[in-house]
């Protein structure tokens, strides 16, 4: 557009210069000689404008040079920005492994920025930005937050991406996945969104099923599978050698081992059971210990206590020992105070 104007108002000037020394300066002719060689005869206004005609070519080859120069360093902005938006998309969608290119030394220092960079939405408003690439994962994720399910096989995420995983529980919650169909494929679903069916999974599964897909257990599930051993309603039977093979799947601290007599106790296993699940553990498990006592004092089973708590080293189960004591001074408080 600009060599457009500078070409009228270059050819305005030679013409209104010719035209001038044409009429009021000379209208001769002459030949000249350049280089040896003899150029044809012209009016000398004629040779007047020819140098400015040169002025012209050599200064529109300048500006074309520029031009382009900057026509290719405009497109590398347009190159960085459009990878500055996938970024930006990928870090909203929270992609794992991020790459992109940048020609340019701000973007460059942006986007590196962005590539090692979570980002949250901060308002439920999904037209944030004006961009419509921006705006439209926006309002997915904000979908997926409102429990809907949306595609995201565009976007390529893996599997333990938190978008999919929350898109598949809102499918497993419509119905529109089975906790059957998640469990049974490992490789297409997450093993995190897999141990989360399997809560639900073990509340109503037979035992056979929940020894199909048991590399799934975890202290949740457990708790489940317990709270149903002789309930009234999905009643489970497990026998105490079927438990401990469950319980000793998983990890377990002293607390943790108490809080599983917590559970147990508040379901529906007869007191032999009990007894029995965590005796044999203790015996296995030092750290076990603990539970067992709590599970005896739960059922006032306090010979067994007795026996157990004087045969240890006077340092041992302090909190037990101060418990017993004050038990047979008839204080009754709360074993929870005491673990």
């Amino acid at each position: 557009m600009y060599i457009k104007r500078y070409t009228i108002a270059s050819l305005i000037l030679m013409g209104l210069l010719g035209a001038y020394v044409f009429s009021y300066v000379t209208q001769e002719s002459i030949s000249l000689d350049f280089f040896g060689t003899t150029l044809p005869n012209l009016f000398i206004a004629v040779w007047v404008i020819v140098p400015v005609g040169i002025l012209y070519l050599v200064s529109v080859a300048h500006i074309s040079f520029y031009s382009l120069l900057r026509s290719v360093q405009l497109r590398k902005y347009e190159k960085d920005f459009d990878e500055i938006i996938d970024a930006i998309v990928e870090a909203y969608l929270g992609k794992q492994s991020r790459s992109h290119t940048f020609k340019t030394e701000r973007y460059t220092l942006l986007g590196t920025l962005i590539e090692n960079t979570a980002l949250f939405p901060m308002s439920n408003e999904t037209e944030l930005t004006g961009n419509e690439k921006i705006d439209g994962v926006l309002k997915i994720i904000e979908q997926i937050k409102a429990g809907e399910v949306v595609d995201l096989k565009p976007f390529n995420l893996r599997n333990e991406n938190e978008l999919v995983l929350q898109n598949k529980r809102n499918m497993y919650k419509k119905g529109i996945l089975t906790a059957e169909t998640i469990l049974a494929n490992k490789t297409k679903y997450a093993d995190v969104l897999r141990q989360e069916v399997y809560v639900d999974y073990v509340k109503t599964a037979s035992f056979a099923n929940i020894e199909k897909y048991k590399t799934l257990l975890t202290k949740e599930s457990l708790y489940s599978i317990i709270a149903r051993v002789n309930a009234d309603k999905y009643t489970l039977e497990m026998n105490t050698e079927e438990l401990l093979v469950l319980v000793k799947t998983l990890d377990f601290s002293k607390k943790e081992f108490i809080k599983l007599s917590s559970v147990v106790a508040k379901g529906g296993m007869i007191p032999e059971q009990r007894i029995r699940l965590f005796e044999m553990l203790s015996d296995e498990n030092e750290d076990a210990m603990d539970a067992y006592l709590y599970t005896l004092f739960d059922l006032e089973m306090l010979d067994p206590v007795d026996e157990i708590l004087d045969n240890v080293q006077e340092s041992e189960y302090q909190n037990f020992k101060a418990y017993r004591a004050l038990k047979a001074c008839n204080k009754n408080f709360s074993i929870e105070l005491f673990i």
